[in-house]
């Protein structure tokens, strides 16, 4: 396995790690659950585009973003905007007083297309939009708070009231944005019914595809000398300036990059479930998204992924089950995972996964006495004795006498 594999692999565990998730979510899914539940699992792992960013982020780069949200907002909004257009065609909008225009703008007494609607008549500047406007917004908020060596708990101030902005002005636009009910009934893309089993379970693959393919990318910065710069300007971040690096730049990009993950997973999500609101932008989503990363693991990849799986599923069968109690039910898990496993599911299978694998291998069981025990040095042969001066060895002095 050559220096790029590795770093896409991260090793024959990494390797493993990848083939395990890709069974579980491209064949044990899809073949024992129906069409409603594997949307759901697919709604789930849009949300894990935001905590594989986080690890990036805050696990390896040590910046808590508390406002995540805006770009999984942004994202989302960006492809909702195109999808809506489609939807709003003169024909099916023939009703309202302006024909061709989404139905919220008539309701607001709009009687033109905005200009900031105008692009994305174009599916291609609206992937590009779903790319680039999330990773700019990202790359300002970096330069403005990097460069003036804003960071630790100030950084993740900022980001939690950008959240609140942000979402406060897509609630106040409604003419432009839809308002508190965000943008619904999207039915096609590119005339394609995104409705239909069919159509949901393509989706799906896609969005477990983009997935997979944004660990990849991680695998490889984390395997490169930028992972491991970032590991050191998140223990040592003024030895590293001292050293001549410019950290603020290091920093910007893996914001950015965790930026343009989650606008990736706002996008699928606005596919799969078919409308976006501003209730995915603002602070509480932008918790719970830090909350999945931090469950998984915020040093592992794929921890990520299995902490939004677990807390998403979680979520759902507590409050199918326990309609009145599952707040508290989800609260407990959040209090037992921080107290008993805080280096989340990664940690636990580092801990005892790896055990039981060696004992169903028959290795024999480390103890920490035996890994810490020093090493005893080799005695010296011994050299017999020899009568000396006319003195029997083992002889006293007064003897001798």
């Amino acid at each position: 396995m050559n220096a790029a594999y590795e770093k896409l692999l991260g090793g024959r565990s990494g390797a493993l790690g990848l083939l395990v998730m890709a069974a579980l979510l491209l064949v044990v899914f899809p073949l024992t659950m129906d069409m409603f539940r594997l949307n759901l699992v697919g709604k789930y792992l849009s949300y894990a585009f935001v905590a594989v960013g986080l690890v990036l982020c805050w696990g390896y780069g040590g910046i808590l973003s508390l406002g995540q949200g805006v770009f999984f907002g942004l994202g989302g909004y960006c492809m909702a905007m195109f999808l809506k257009l489609e939807a709003s065609d003169p024909i099916s909008t023939k009703i309202q007083s302006t024909p061709g225009i989404p139905d919220f703008m008539d309701w607001n007494q709009i009687t033109a297309l905005p200009a900031m609607w105008e692009p994305f008549h174009s599916f291609a500047f609206t992937v590009f939009a779903v790319l680039a406007v999330p990773t700019v917004l990202a790359m300002l908020i970096g330069m403005a708070m990097f460069k003036r060596r804003v960071g630790d708990v100030y950084f993740s101030i900022v980001t939690q009231a950008i959240a609140a902005i942000l979402s406060i002005l897509i609630i106040g636009q409604q003419g432009l944005t839809g308002g508190v009910n965000g943008i619904t009934d999207l039915k096609t893309l590119m005339g394609w019914d995104i409705r239909t089993d069919h159509a949901k379970l393509v989706l799906y693959f896609v969005n477990a595809g983009l997935l997979f393919g944004c660990i990849l990318f991680g695998r490889y910065v984390l395997g490169s000398k930028l992972g491991r710069l970032l590991v050191a300007m998140r223990d040592k971040e003024e030895r590293v300036r001292f050293s001549g690096y410019d950290v603020a730049s290091f920093k910007v990009f893996v914001f950015c990059a965790a930026a343009m993950f989650s606008a990736i997973g706002g996008a699928m999500f606005t596919l799969q479930v078919g409308f976006m609101s501003p209730s995915f932008v603002g602070i509480v989503p932008s918790i719970e998204m830090v909350i999945f990363a931090a469950v998984g693991g915020r040093m592992s990849l794929l921890g990520a992924v299995y902490g939004t799986l677990l807390v998403n599923f979680g979520k759902t069968y507590f409050s199918e089950t326990f309609p009145e109690l599952w707040l508290f039910l989800m609260g407990g898990l959040f209090i037992a995972v921080v107290m008993y496993f805080p280096n989340g599911l990664a940690g636990l299978w580092q801990t005892q996964g790896k055990r039981l694998m060696d004992k169903l291998r028959g290795e024999p069981k480390k103890t920490a006495l035996a890994a810490t025990e020093p090493v005893k040095p080799a005695s010296r042969p011994s050299i017999p004795e020899t009568k000396r001066d006319g003195i029997e060895p083992g002889a006293t002095l007064e003897a001798s006498k």
